[in-house]
């Protein structure tokens, strides 16, 4: 079995060379609009894709094992190029993904900074199926997220369920999802907010009435940003453009 260091090490020489050959310089002090201070080289998205499809194209046989362990490792790296990682490869190998405990993520969210981090493990990765399929696993993550102090994991509680929740209408996602929401609705911080308003704008497509009268009753309590964009998905059926550049959501 190879070393989680030998492919962690790797994906580092890759990143770089693809980096050098593009002309990108390492920005050594973050970038604010994804919200980190790590250092990183912040490639565009073809550049990125063509180093991680090259990289499951030499590894097709990765165990489930080793495939854990690169994550993990990946997770404590020093730059956002290695953060990000995890969520390419996540996207890479669908069936070593769906042989992962759920619990991991709590774990690699550790060490997550600013929405782009949270968003690229969170937002696409898993998808109703892999959720149905163990759900109590993913129930009592999800939960536990929602009541974390670490913003980026109350944060994912939502983010992890805008996928399924647009797959599937199974009632027993939309009740997680509302039940985030209350958890999380008088939180100030905007990496949240912005999160409450994407989760709503998801349940609308298999629970509309439910969203309505959510709104409705909660007006007084959810943030206002979040009632806005929601309302305005409910009649237009398209999130409203906004200048503010905190989200992608």
């Amino acid at each position: 079995m190879k070393s989680a260091h030998a492919y962690h090490e790797e994906i580092l020489r890759e990143i770089e060379k693809v980096a050098a050959r593009e002309k990108v310089p390492l920005k050594k002090d973050g970038f604010r609009y994804v919200g980190t201070t790590k250092p990183g080289y912040f490639l565009r998205a073809a550049a990125i894709r063509e180093i991680f499809s090259g990289f499951s194209k030499r590894h097709r046989d990765l165990s489930t094992a080793e495939f854990g362990k690169l994550l993990d490792s990946l997770s404590l790296g020093r730059t956002y190029d290695e953060f990000i990682a995890i969520g390419l490869l996540l996207g890479a190998y669908p069936k070593l993904r769906r042989l992962l405990d759920p619990l991991c993520m709590n774990g690699w969210l550790e060490h997550a900074q600013g929405w782009a981090e949270v968003d690229v493990i969170c937002q696409s990765s898993f998808t109703a199926d892999e959720v149905l399929s163990d759900w109590k696993t993913w129930k009592t993550l999800l939960g536990a997220l929602a009541e974390s102090e670490n913003v980026h994991k109350r944060r994912a509680s939502l983010v992890l369920l805008t996928k399924p929740l647009r797959e599937s209408n199974d009632p027993r996602l939309a009740r997680m999802a509302f039940a985030n929401a209350d958890k999380l609705k008088h939180g100030k911080d905007i990496l949240v907010i912005k999160a409450l308003s994407w989760i709503l704008r998801s349940l609308i497509k298999y629970h509309r009435a439910e969203v309505e009268a959510y709104l409705d009753a909660n007006a007084d309590t959810l943030p206002k940003i979040a009632i806005r964009e929601t309302r305005y998905k409910l009649v237009g059926g398209v999130k409203r453009k906004t200048s503010q550049r905190t989200s992608p959501t």
